[in-house]
């Protein structure tokens, strides 16, 4: 689908940007490795390090940098490949953009970045999943451009979120079951949106869509006047009544330090609808003509109980495709 947000009404989560980050030599990244192996549960700097050990082999197109479970599982944009195929070898750098969040007590780390192809500059989103020392689990999620008619940039230029590197105080953290409930709600909220909440939103609320931001941005009121509006108000309107399902729900990481829930979803589209009634009474014709669905990976800043920000990378896939990462 080529105009997913306005299409499919899939919130992204708001972005961070670290301006010129450096990554661990190649000797510390594997050091880090080693104290997990050694030391018993990887912690956030553990994780960090395994983290950047994997983009440094990732950009220098060399898998044998990385220590590999022996049951490794890699997908790439929801299918299953070997290691060292699909962006292993095409990749030709990566952007400076670095929003990472790890879950010590899932051995998970999470990253949103930018990595160049070729002539493509793309968003990314990556999971990893680290075990006994090594690495078990990868999943990345790549926004490739859609060209011309795509209101997401060609070239996404991020900006620095602060509130997601936020360390929250005590008082301003929920438990990780509740942050979970909490992001569980946003997806049952887009579902069959009729502009029933079954989760809260901050009245600031912003999210970023592959690069794009859909909430609060006057540019794009010629395009659609629902992106003038915050998170919470345009899902009270009941905007996207055609977002028939939000199926395969998980939450492989929680960074209860940060607030933050990174969740996988898909979107479905039976293109059945056809006009629907806002809750303001606007009668509107559904974007969604034919079958169709999106795949995403999804962070949640839970701040005081409510999202605060959403940052999103999803792609178009087939209508009801399936999840290598669920068990059906």
């Amino acid at each position: 689908m080529r105009n997913a947000f306005f299409g499919a009404g899939l919130c992204l989560a708001a972005l961070i940007l670290a301006p010129g980050f450096a990554r661990p030599s190649h000797a510390r990244a594997s050091n880090a490795a080693q104290a997990a192996a050694s030391a018993g549960p990887c912690d956030r700097a553990c994780l960090y390090g395994f983290l950047d050990k994997y983009l440094d082999a990732m950009k220098a197109r060399d898998p044998s940098r990385v220590a590999w479970a022996k049951n490794i599982k890699y997908s790439e944009n929801n299918v299953v490949m070997k290691i060292g195929d699909g962006v292993w070898g095409t990749i030709t750098g990566l952007g400076d953009y670095n929003l990472r969040f790890a879950d010590p007590t899932t051995g998970q780390v999470g990253f949103y970045g930018i990595v160049q192809e070729t002539k493509a500059t793309s968003a990314f989103s990556l999971r990893l999943k680290v075990q006994d020392g090594k690495i078990s689990e990868a999943e990345i999620l790549i926004h490739r451009s859609e060209g011309p008619g795509s209101p997401f940039p060609a070239v996404p230029k991020l900006v620095d979120q602060p509130a997601l590197n936020e360390i929250l105080p005590t008082e301003a953290r929920r438990p990780r079951e509740r942050m979970i409930s909490i992001a569980d709600g946003y997806w049952s909220t887009i579902q069959l949106n009729d502009g029933t909440m079954f989760t809260e939103f901050a009245d600031d609320c912003d999210r970023i869509e592959n690069g794009l931001l859909t909430t609060h941005n006057p540019d794009l009121l010629k395009i659609s006047q629902v992106a003038t509006l915050g998170c919470g108000q345009q899902f009270a309107m009941g905007h996207y009544r055609y977002d028939d399902r939000a199926r395969d729900r998980r939450y492989p990481l929680v960074d209860e330090e940060r607030g933050l829930v990174y969740s996988a979803a898909f979107l479905d589209h039976a293109g059945r609808l056809g006009k629907y009634t806002l809750t303001d009474g606007r009668v509107v014709d559904s974007p969604m003509k034919v079958p169709s669905s999106l795949c995403a990976l999804e962070l949640f800043k839970i701040r005081d109980g409510k999202i605060q920000r959403v940052e999103t990378i999803f792609i178009s896939v087939p209508y009801n495709m399936p999840s290598p990462w669920i068990q059906y």
